[in-house]
């Protein structure tokens, strides 16, 4: 009997993230609603898994709702100045309350090892403390904050200390200045500075949008600061996804890797992002997820998966591993997070100023996003670089597409002569010519 479960082939495939993944540094932002909605058990659990994993994590978690909560019990109403309320007397006070009582339920939720729960067995030493010093504010367009702070410095060598004796960091909205004051910090300032300061990996806020969107409503999956800060001045001051954006493009420009925005609604948001292929919220980064660059013998076993599907529907002409090897300085690749998604190749005839564009495929899950076209554009700026005048293409099957990117029908005759003792009569490919120069 052969049964199936679908999470054993997950699991599979997540094996290379969860080797690339032990021993990073992860600086996790929860934000305060994801625990006022009941949703931080699950990111709890997950939190457990990846430190299970050897994930070296700092956790900071916001406090916004339960300190607007609190006002309102206390029928406080705190001035609001481009989306901060001035920490005055009264609001300090219940900001350190709630933040404490916060800090207080977080370690024991995260300290949970009954028998009956996912986190029976995982021993986590969780840590806090006056890991982050703060500076006030001070005195902004006339308003005086008193004691709503920003970070000064986060103590890097003292939180790798802790982590390197396995424990998890606990960060709270609140710093600490020389003269023994306590701030009230933005959780995402506290984020965004513990990541850059620790050098770390990965910075991945979880907030209230699934998100950035391109005018369809469909998700970016990737940016770069450059391309992600537009929709900051865009956003409203103050609001979440201002604070989020801000932290993002700040951490990435600032030597973190890889920052990611996810939503706590959904309850695979964390794993989905870190332990599949395409994730499932945006990430911003300097480095390109992404990128398309020539062809090495490594990407042979890769191009072979990728035009084996080709090739058995007649679409492509079958290549041997020893011809790929050959010919390999001839392809360009995509390559996405290890994963060859595309390829074209360029072969030159010494005997005219004439070369073919061949073998451009693109992975089935990564069409529709224009990355043949970038296929394409490389391939003819690569046959400019080397004099080029023109190029042709053989197609049986996408004759339309090439023609709407400036391909003309030709015909055999305008082939270079050895093209044309070796074309495959009984395939009747269509001949198409572009000019380049």
């Amino acid at each position: 009997m052969d049964t199936r479960f679908p999470f054993v082939d997950w699991f599979r495939n997540a094996s290379p993230y969860i080797n690339a993944h032990r021993g990073r540094t992860f600086v996790i932002l929860i934000e305060g609603e994801a625990v006022a909605s009941g949703r931080s058990e699950q990111l709890i659990q997950d939190l457990a898994l990846l430190h299970s994993l050897g994930v070296r994590l700092v956790v900071v978690f916001g406090i916004r709702p339960q300190v607007q909560a609190a006002l309102a019990a206390a029928e406080v109403t705190p001035r609001r100045v481009n989306g901060r309320w001035v920490a005055d007397r009264a609001v300090m006070a219940t900001v350190e309350q709630v933040a404490s009582h916060q800090r207080l339920w977080l370690e024991a939720r995260l300290s949970l090892g009954l028998p009956s729960t996912p986190l029976h067995g995982v021993e986590l030493n969780v840590i806090s403390g006056n890991l982050v010093t703060a500076k006030p504010l001070g005195v902004r367009e006339g308003v005086d904050f008193d004691h709503s702070g920003e970070v000064r410095r986060v103590r890097a060598s003292a939180i790798e200390g802790l982590l390197d004796k396995g424990a998890l960091v606990l960060l709270p909205p609140l710093g600490f200045s020389s003269t023994g004051e306590v701030f009230d910090l933005d959780a995402s300032d506290v984020a965004q500075h513990a990541a850059v300061a620790l050098k770390a990996d990965k910075l991945i806020l979880l907030g209230e949008s699934e998100g950035l969107e391109d005018e369809t409503g469909a998700l970016l999956r990737q940016l770069s600061p450059y391309e992600a800060e537009p929709r900051l001045s865009q956003a409203t001051p103050g609001s979440e996804l201002a604070r989020h954006l801000h932290a993002a493009c700040q951490a990435a420009r600032e030597g973190v890797a890889r920052t990611h925005l996810l939503c706590w609604r959904n309850h695979d948001a964390l794993l989905g992002e870190l332990f599949t292929r395409d994730g499932v919220g945006t990430m911003i980064t300097q480095h390109r997820y992404e990128q398309l660059r020539p062809a090495t013998l490594n990407d042979v076993a890769g191009l072979l998966d990728l035009l084996e599907p080709l090739e058995q529907r007649g679409m492509l002409v079958a290549r041997s591993r020893e011809r790929l090897e050959h010919e390999i300085d001839d392809y360009v690749v995509i390559e996405r997070d290890g994963m060859v998604i595309g390829c074209a190749a360029l072969h030159a005839f010494s005997d005219a100023q004439l070369g073919e564009l061949a073998c451009v495929a693109v992975h089935a899950n990564y069409r529709g996003g224009e990355r043949g076209e970038r296929l394409v554009e490389a391939i003819e700026q690569r046959a400019r670089s080397r004099g080029i005048a023109r190029l042709f293409v053989l197609t049986t099957h996408t004759a339309h597409w090439f023609v709407e990117r400036g391909f003309a029908p030709a015909s055999l005759d305008d082939l270079p002569p050895l093209k044309r003792e070796t074309y495959n009569h009984a395939r009747k490919s269509k001949v198409l010519i572009k000019a380049l120069l």
